[in-house]
Formats: C-alpha cells, sequence, structure tokens
C-alpha cells in the first residue's frame, strides 16, 4: 500500500510540473514590448508539403530590443514563411527583403498591456486549476484506497502531503505571473 500511496503522490508531482511548464510555454508566446523569438513558437511552415515549425526550417534572433530576424535556409522559403507568419496572426506585420524576412515589434500601449496583464492572469488561473484538478484526483485515489484497506492516518498524511505540495505549486505560479506581469508593465 505504501508503494502505491508513493506512486500517487509521485505522478500527481508530475502532473503539477506539467502544468508549471505549459503556463511558462503560454506566457512566452506573450509579448511584452519586446523582441521575443518565443512568440513564433507554434508556427508551423508549409516546407515542400509537410507542416514544420518555423525554427526548423529558419534562423531566427533577435538583433536588437524591437526587431525579430528569420534568415531562411532557402530562399524559396521566404514567401512561405511570411505567409505563415500572417496567418499566425500574432499583431506584427513581416517586412521582407529577399534576403531575411524582419519583424518590427511596436512599442504597447497602456490599453494594450492591461489586456496582456489580463491574459497573463487568466493564463495563471487556468495553471491554478490544473493544480488543484491534480490534487483532487490524488485526494479521490487515496479515498479510493482507504475502501481497499488503506489505513485512515495513512490516507489523512498522504492527503496532507499532497496539499502541500499543491501549495508549493500554487506558489510558484503566483511568482510566474507576478514576474510576467513585471515584465509587461515595464516601459
Amino acid at each position: 500500500m505504501e508503494e502505491e500511496v508513493q506512486l500517487i503522490h509521485d505522478m500527481t508531482e508530475e502532473k503539477m510540473e506539467k502544468a508549471i511548464s505549459h503556463l511558462e510555454t503560454e506566457l512566452n508566446r506573450i509579448r511584452a514590448g519586446k523582441a521575443n523569438v518565443h512568440i513564433l513558437d507554434g508556427i508551423v511552415v508549409d516546407y515542400y508539403g509537410t507542416m514544420t515549425p518555423l525554427n526548423q526550417v529558419s534562423n531566427v534572433s533577435t538583433p536588437d530590443a524591437k526587431t525579430i530576424a528569420i534568415q531562411p535556409w532557402e530562399k524559396n522559403m521566404i514567401d512561405p514563411i511570411e505567409k505563415a507568419i500572417m496567418q499566425a496572426n500574432i499583431g506584427i506585420n513581416p517586412i521582407n527583403n529577399g534576403e531575411l524576412i524582419r519583424l518590427n515589434i511596436p512599442p504597447l500601449t497602456e490599453e494594450r498591456r492591461l489586456a496582456l496583464v489580463k491574459q497573463v492572469k487568466n493564463e495563471g488561473e487556468n495553471a491554478r486549476v490544473s493544480i488543484r484538478n491534480s490534487r483532487r484526483e490524488a485526494n479521490d485515489e487515496y479515498k479510493h484506497m482507504q475502501k481497499d484497506g488503506l489505513a485512515e492516518d495513512m490516507a489523512k498524511k498522504a492527503e496532507d502531503k499532497i496539499q502541500v505540495l499543491t501549495d508549493k505549486y500554487v506558489e510558484r505560479i503566483e511568482k510566474i505571473v507576478e514576474e510576467k506581469e513585471k515584465d509587461i508593465l515595464t516601459i
């Protein structure tokens, strides 16, 4: 029984870690007024009939704080890359000079900054819900195991450990969200 309790604990911690990882990925896609190559994550390009991530058909870099440069490895990929960026609707128009594509990051208005902060808070709440769902699933497992013969004090101890884990991950979410908010609101 003890191994099963520990297994549930480990699986729950793994799920919570995935929730944090997902939150960080989503927050990287939110632009904070300065060039960040992660806003292009998730953009796929038609590469000879295969949908391929942008960073696998080009070199993506930030030459300065307000520009993202995309250098395709093959010249004939410039148009498909430009088209993919337009379709991704990231709010930035690509500038194509025949050699490479530039994305000039416009400064954020106060209104846009507040909208982005709201989006960040929403992502943080989604992560917290995911953490709480993991806690609930683990506690349900412990209750089920209790019916199958797990000692009541052992089940209570396991639930307490899961709560400590939940608190730790919720605190991490708070720090991540707070950091991103500060990043967005800093001009």
